[in-house]
């Protein structure tokens, strides 16, 4: 900013302001501070005390901006007081030059803006004319380019065929040549047959064999073609063919002649272990047929598959010592060493074929393909003589079950030599497949000798059985039941470990049906069939089993029905009789347990079937649709035969518990024990000693149907017991007279019967024995009453009408007029 004199008008004042002021980071505190700092030096010098609100010299500054005189100021004449602010005038002249400069810099801008405007206006439109000039440039550019292109592809092209015309013609031209080449060689094999003396010594150089076969076969494929197309329908087109066909032969000739020489080559290389030479042979052979002759001939060399004792060592190692028996986990363990043995010999060979053969993977096929057709065939079809089903072998020499055994070994083992022969290589040949045909023989077979072995396994147990239980007869003096054993021979009490043998038979087969079956319709169709035939052996046992118990209830009730005497015998013969009687009894209770305990076990038997049949079985089945289903109606129907014997043999049960019963209250019951004479003694409150002891009979009898039922077949039998209980009762009852008292003798044998009849839980039960209870009281209450006494319960009527009939009073007390007007007029 430019220095003013202060006393300089102002027309002809100098310039305060200049348009750098404005440039670069401007402030606007800091142009007015350089504009006002002349005038206000006093300003600068005190500014720190402006800043605590007091004014120059002492003074205040009041907020309108003017300044407050100090009150010990001196004081001017009236009239002359001194100006409060004399810089005013200064500053506001030198801002109104300020303001006129600044509209003078204003327009002095707007004219140099417009200038510049009116500059880049013209330098735009000389721009875009420019750029407008050098896009038609561009384009025309592009356009010949496009044109350039065009012709080079154009060229390309034109050279490309005619590179190709030329390669065409190049290699037609070599055909040529080499057709020339390969028809001078012929004419050299057209001499008579079998004269090959004037060769040219390509054909009979050693060191040349390789290009020998490469032109010998061309030739023979050429000939061969020619005579192919040869029209015999013209004369010269006959005659060529005769030559040609003289040529074929003399060529044929001679690769046999060279073929066998590469071999014999070949052979010896292969005794010096000269894999260079072999592998030179190998690649000059490949030439004929593709190598199949070099590579057949080294596999059928090869010492496992000619040396006769290689044949007799694997079957010593497997089978053992001539004439001894061969057991599974002999086989096994030799199998595995053999199977090992001819996995690292594979290795080994491996590793020189693949030195040796341009297409090892072939020669392994054809290596592994003659091992398996070869040296394990051999080995299985001594190992596994097929057993015939009419004649089967006896089980002292193992069985049908040992073949089976043999048969599972020998295919698990082969299985796993057929996966280490795949990991050390066999080239595209399905060895997994060609394992599989090797056992096609046995396992077309394989269910109806599994179904076979198991009956021959089933009948063979029970034939030890009988044996067993034979010798147990003869070691104690008996010789079975109903006078002979052949009851004893043909029925067996049941044993669960015995039917746990069944399922673990059962089980070994299914493992095998899972070994041999992949295809799931298959596994399905040979487990169902091998199921079946567990569930007819567990159905056939356990229905024997309860049979052979029933027969011990049968010659029980055959005991008892032996001494029932009539009603007029002497002393000794009704001693003798109840002695018999007590035995029979004995004989009762002691088959009544023995069937219990049939139950029992047959019960568990059944769910031994049932949890292997789940654990086991089912997940077999369920891929198939319908088998599952079919199974568990089979389990159904073959549990049916032993479900009826059992039935039976619990309603027999039911007859010997109520024929003991019968007996105990007749011997046991006496008439004064319902009508005690009044000889003015105190009525007897105990149980009479007849229900004493059927009550401990039943309890104790009772213990093994608690303990050997369950569920509903529990609740049946008790339910059916207490019912003929209460029947057999009431026919008991009706032989006898009561008096009042034995009323209430017979009233507390109600009670303890009822109270032993209650652990039978069965409500229908309980529920006949209150009725009972209440019936008792027709001997208790005096005549009159008695027609108050079933108003509440019309049910029980016609059994109150016969017990009223046995009291002791029922004529002199005329109960039978005075019942009858009461029940005609009730009615």
């Amino acid at each position: 900013m430019k220095e003013r004199s202060k006393s300089s008008s102002a027309s002809n004042l100098p310039l305060i302001l200049d348009i750098d002021d404005f440039k670069g980071d401007f402030s606007f505190d800091a142009l007015f501070g350089n504009l006002v700092n002349e005038l206000l030096p006093a300003f600068q010098e005190e500014e720190a005390d402006t800043a605590d609100g007091h004014g120059i010299g002492g003074t205040d500054v009041l907020p309108n901006g003017h300044i407050r005189a100090p009150s010990g100021a001196t004081k001017f004449p009236q009239g002359l007081s001194a100006p409060l602010f004399p810089e005013v005038d200064a500053l506001l002249s030198l801002f109104e030059d300020s303001c006129r400069e600044l509209v003078d810099l204003r327009k002095q801008i707007d004219g140099k803006l417009y200038n510049l405007k009116k500059e880049v206006s013209t330098q735009d439109a000389k721009h875009r004319k420019t750029l407008t000039e050098l896009e038609k440039g561009v384009d025309g550019l592009f356009d010949s380019f496009a044109r350039l292109d065009s012709r080079i592809s154009s060229v390309g092209q034109t050279a490309a065929k005619i590179g190709d015309h030329l390669q065409s013609a190049d290699a037609q031209r070599e055909t040529a040549s080499q057709t020339i080449e390969l028809i001078k060689y012929l004419m050299e094999f057209n001499s008579s047959p079998g004269d090959l003396m004037e060769l040219s010594p390509l054909f009979s150089d050693d060191s040349r064999v390789a290009e020998a076969a490469s032109i010998a076969q061309k030739l023979r494929s050429f000939a061969g073609e020619d005579i192919a197309r040869a029209v015999p329908s013209v004369v010269g087109s006959v005659t060529a063919s005769r030559v040609l066909e003289v040529a074929v032969a003399n060529l044929q000739e001679y690769c046999n002649e060279l073929e066998n020489r590469l071999l014999a080559r070949f052979d010896a290389a292969s005794q010096r272990r000269e894999l260079s030479t072999m592998s030179e042979c190998a690649k000059i052979l490949s030439q004929f047929n593709r190598g199949t002759s070099a590579m057949q001939h080294y596999v059928a060399t090869r010492p496992m598959f000619i040396d006769v004792e290689v044949m007799n060592s694997d079957t010593r190692l497997v089978l053992g010592s001539q004439g001894s028996q061969a057991s599974p986990s002999n086989v096994a363990r030799g199998l595995s060493l053999l199977y090992k043995e001819i996995t690292d010999t594979i290795r080994k060979e491996a590793a020189t074929i693949m030195a040796v053969f341009p297409s090892p993977n072939d020669v392994m096929s054809i290596l592994v393909q003659r091992v398996l057709e070869q040296r394990v065939t051999t080995l299985l079809d001594k190992l596994l003589l097929k057993p015939s089903l009419v004649n089967p072998p006896p089980i002292e020499e193992g069985g049908l079950l040992l073949y089976l055994r043999m048969l599972a070994v020998a295919y698990e083992k082969t299985q796993e030599l057929a996966r280490d022969l795949r990991a050390v290589g066999c080239g595209d040949l399905d060895v997994e497949g060609l394992t599989e045909c090797l056992f096609s023989v046995h396992k077309d077979e394989y269910p109806e000798h599994e179904q076979a072995s198991l009956r021959q396994l089933y009948q063979a147990k029970l034939e030890e059985l009988r044996a067993e239980s034979q010798k147990v007869s003869e070691s104690s003096g008996t010789i079975g039941r109903s006078k002979g054993a052949s009851v004893a021979s043909s029925h067996q009490p049941i044993s669960i470990a015995v039917v746990t043998e069944f399922v673990r038979w059962n089980e070994e087969a299914i493992s095998r049906c899972t070994s041999f079956s992949s295809q799931p319709a298959t596994l399905a169709a040979n487990v169902k069939s091998v199921f079946t035939c567990l569930l007819d052996q567990v159905s056939q046992y356990i229905t024997d089993g309860l049979e052979w118990a029933r027969d011990s209830l049968i010659e029980a009730a055959a005991l008892r029905e032996r001494f029932v005497l009539g009603t007029i015998v002497s002393r000794r013969v009704a001693a003798a009789a109840a002695s018999a009687a007590e035995a029979a009894a004995a004989a009762g209770e002691s088959s009544f347990r023995s069937f219990m305990v049939a139950v029992q076990r047959c019960g568990s038997s059944v769910a031994i079937v049932q949890q292997y049949f789940a654990n086991s079985i089912s997940r077999l089945l369920l891929p198939v649709d319908g088998a599952y289903a079919a199974s568990c109606e089979e389990m159904a129907t073959a549990m049916s035969s032993a479900e009826g014997a059992a039935y039976k043999g619990l309603q027999q049960c039911i007859e010997t518990v109520m024929a003991e019963v019968e007996r105990l209250l007749s011997a046991e019951q006496k008439a004064t024990d319902y009508c005690s004479p009044d000889d003015g003694m105190a009525p007897d409150h105990r149980p009479t000693n007849a229900c004493t002891r059927v009550v401990a009979y039943l309890s104790r009898v009772l213990e093994a149907a608690f303990t050997a039922l369950e569920g509903l077949n529990k609740q049946a039998f008790l339910t059916e017991l207490g019912n003929r209980l209460h029947k057999g009762l009431l026919v008991h009852w009706q032989k006898f007279t009561f008096n009042p008292s034995g009323g209430l003798r017979l009233k507390r044998d109600i009670t303890e019967y009822g109270e032993f009849v209650r652990s039978f839980n069965a409500p229908s039960v309980d529920e006949k024995f209150e009725l009972l209870g209440i019936l008792a009281n027709v001997f208790i209450v005096a005549p009159e009453s008695l027609s108050t006494l079933f108003e509440g319960t019309p049910s029980i009527r016609k059994d109150a009408q016969r017990f009223i009939q046995l009291r002791e009073d029922y004529k002199s007390a005329k109960l039978a007029s005075r019942l009858s007007s009461l029940w005609s007029s009730s009615s």
